[in-house]
This record gives structure tokens, C-alpha cells and sequence, in this order.
């Protein structure tokens, strides 16, 4: 009898442990295919990254990606607002979403992100004299 729970639990933690990895890699198949350029098999396994970790900023600013190349803003938005939820200084989302709302003509929000964006940039901190200038320009 022994014998058999254990045939029974050492299957039971392989077919888990396979499990697992699979759930690891839906965020990096999302962004293979969205590296090839295959939008709606990276939407996808986004999509199933999130259901398995809603909280993984990268997987909803891949999202975001796509839904603005498929010019779908509504979503865009919604998926980088949640970037900016999770992590406010996201500087990335921030980028994006500073350069949403200028070409939406919400100066006023996007100077108060851009306001966020200088002071925590770290990594891509050239992109805020370009967004300082279109803010300034579009608003006088």
C-alpha cells in the first residue's frame, strides 16, 4: 500500500513541478512572440502570465505594446494604467503614457507625469528633454 502512495506522490510533484514551468515561461513566450512580431500569440500568453501573477507590471506594458500597435487606445490606456498602479515610477510607462496624453491633448496630466518621469528616471532619462519640449511647445 505504501508503495503505491508513493508511486502516487512522486508523479503527483513531476506533473506539478512540469506545471510550474510552464506557468513560468507564459511571460517569456509572450515576449518571444512579440519579438516576431506575432501579436496575437504574445496577447495570449500575456494574458495567461496575468491570470497566474496579476501583478507582473511586465506582462501588462507588453499588453500595452500590442493594443497600441493595434491602434486599440482604450486598452493601451487601461493596461498602462495598471503598469502605473503597480509601480508609479514604471519609467517606460510613464514614457508612454506622457506621450498618450499629448497626442490626446491632456497637457495638463501629462506635465504632472513628466514631473514623476524627471524625477525618478534611472535608465532612458534622455527621453525627458524630448517630452519637456513637446509638452512645452504643444501647451503655449
Amino acid at each position: 500500500m505504501s508503495k503505491k502512495i508513493f508511486i502516487f506522490l512522486f508523479f503527483f510533484f513531476i506533473n506539478l513541478n512540469i506545471f510550474a514551468n510552464e506557468i513560468k515561461n507564459y511571460f517569456l513566450l509572450g515576449k518571444k512572440y512579440f519579438d516576431t512580431n506575432q501579436l496575437e500569440k504574445s496577447k495570449l500568453y500575456f494574458e495567461k502570465d496575468i491570470v497566474r501573477n496579476t501583478k507582473n507590471i511586465s506582462s501588462y506594458l507588453y499588453l500595452a505594446k500590442i493594443f497600441k500597435i493595434k491602434k486599440q487606445n482604450d486598452e493601451y490606456e487601461k493596461n498602462l494604467n495598471t503598469v502605473l498602479l503597480l509601480d508609479p515610477k514604471n519609467e517606460e510607462a510613464l514614457y508612454l503614457f506622457i506621450t498618450k496624453k499629448i497626442d490626446d491633448g491632456d497637457y495638463n496630466l501629462a506635465k504632472k507625469k513628466l514631473e514623476i518621469f524627471t524625477y525618478s528616471c534611472n535608465k532612458i532619462c534622455n527621453k525627458s528633454n524630448e517630452l519637456d519640449q513637446l509638452v512645452n511647445k504643444l501647451k503655449s
